[in-house]
């Protein structure tokens, strides 16, 4: 598959975060010609600089909220895909920057997809969402492509909101181009390694094994659809092919997540990190005065499964085992780049 993108121009923004540091290695790995958009990282650490990825692609400094910017420097680059990530990220701070969190996620996406529009260049577009753009009712089952959408909390709301946002461009705009397929994504909770972001159960996992201190949970009981930063990405780049030759066929919206059967709580989570260091203890602290956060989110993946032939690589166990690896590995001394290529290589099965 990813020898499809050998030579082709692509440009992502949010190419400094943990999911866009990912795909914009596996796509320089790949042999095509990248081009990042995004602001610096926001961790003290990234994996984005573990990677070195400012001296293996194209990387411009630029705010998906500064449209004029956007614009001119998609249409210079004249890119054949483009994979749309930036966001505020994190359902916590939004609760203490809601303006930034909606500016960012709603205006910004508003923005990008004016630049593809503007930019002819361009026959696929993956725009990137959230599972917690569903109205979620805490059911047991998994969230289907069709269900409501809506949000509690501010990160959410924008979610879904911008959702909304690419559904209106998508009928009343970007179907008018034959040429263009678009499609928004969905995926659960990822984890793998090079993700140091604050308020994320695995980065605080690993640095309160690194500095001897007990790992705090808020609400360890809460299940997320977790899976490997690679799984969804690997379902990006699929789709995105599909969408470059097939668009009427393969826009639209698209979940990405794991085996419904396979669920784990933060907890489990937590205690799958210590058992793989051989070293940590974890304490509940409990959710009492802190702002909400979803308990049960899971999402029904049917659709790729079986139009895109998608289905997940690596079961839970796997997932986890090899999150915490790259954390050990790395933090033993080992190069970023070549325990991240490592896992690249095994997941794809190499690169052609």
């Amino acid at each position: 598959m990813l020898e499809n993108f050998k030579d082709k121009r692509v440009f992502i923004t949010g190419s400094t975060g943990f999911k866009g540091s990912w795909l914009s290695y596996i796509l320089k790995l790949s042999g095509a010609k990248v081009m990042g958009y995004a602001l610096d990282p926001i961790s003290s650490r990234s994996h984005y600089n573990d990677l070195k990825l400012k001296d293996k692609i194209v990387q411009i400094k630029g705010d998906i909220r500064d449209r004029d910017k956007l614009m001119s420097t998609m249409m210079d680059f004249k890119p054949d895909y483009v994979f749309h990530l930036a966001a505020q990220a994190l359902v916590r701070p939004s609760y203490d920057d809601p303006f930034n969190t909606f500016e960012t996620n709603v205006l910004g996406s508003v923005n990008l997809l004016d630049s593809v529009l503007a930019t002819p260049s361009v026959r696929s577009l993956v725009y990137i969402t959230s599972d917690k753009c569903y109205e979620n009712n805490e059911w047991i089952w998994g969230y289907r492509e069709n269900d409501k959408l809506g949000g509690r909390d501010p990160y959410s709301a924008s979610k879904a909101a911008a959702e909304l946002v690419f559904s209106s461009y998508l009928q009343s705009f970007i179907s008018k181009n034959k040429k263009l397929g678009a499609a928004s994504v969905r995926a659960g909770n990822v984890i793998g390694g090079g993700d140091w972001a604050i308020d994320r159960i695995v980065p605080d996992c690993v640095k309160s094994i690194a500095n001897n201190v007990p790992i705090i949970l808020r609400n360890p009981q809460a299940t997320r659809p977790w899976q490997h930063v690679l799984e969804p990405l690997s379902g990006y780049l699929l789709l995105a092919l599909n969408l470059y030759d097939n668009p009427k066929s393969f826009s639209g919206s698209w979940n990405f997540g794991p085996s419904t059967f396979e669920i784990a709580t933060v907890g489990d989570v937590a205690y799958s990190m210590v058992k793989y260091f051989n070293k940590g203890s974890v304490v509940n602290e409990g959710n009492i005065g802190q702002p909400h956060e979803a308990g049960l989110l899971q999402l029904n993946c049917d659709k790729a499964h079986q139009k895109l032939k998608w289905k997940p690589t690596w079961g839970l166990k796997k997932t986890l085992n090899v999150t915490a690896d790259w954390y050990k590995r790395v933090l033993d001394g080992e190069k970023v780049s070549n325990v991240t290529q490592e896992q690249v290589y095994e997941y794809f099965g190499g690169i052609k």
